[in-house]
C-alpha cells in the first residue's frame, strides 16, 4: 500500500518546512506533482493500519493550522 497526502497550507500557521520536517518524521517522503508526500507501507499492511495512521497525521498536525488530503491505495 501506499498513502499519499496533500497539505494546504495556511498563511496564518506554522512554515511549510516545519509542516514538511513533522511529516517526514512519520515516514513521508516529498513528491513533486499532484501530490505532496508519499508513504510507502511494508508487507502486510491493513485497512486498519492505515486509519490509525490518519489519526496519527491529524494529532501529528494539530494546531498547525493546516488542511490535509489522504489517499491511500494498494499497489
Amino acid at each position: 500500500m501506499k498513502t499519499y497526502l496533500k497539505v494546504t497550507f495556511s498563511s496564518e500557521g506554522a512554515k511549510p518546512s516545519e509542516i514538511i520536517n513533522r511529516l517526514r518524521s512519520l515516514g513521508f517522503k516529498p513528491l513533486i506533482g499532484e501530490q505532496d508526500l508519499i508513504y510507502e507501507w511494508g508487507e502486510n499492511a491493513t485497512t486498519e493500519d492505515s486509519i490509525w495512521f490518519a489519526d496519527k497525521i491529524q494529532a501529528t498536525l494539530e494546531g498547525f493550522k493546516v488542511l490535509f488530503q489522504i489517499e491511500t491505495l494498494n499497489d
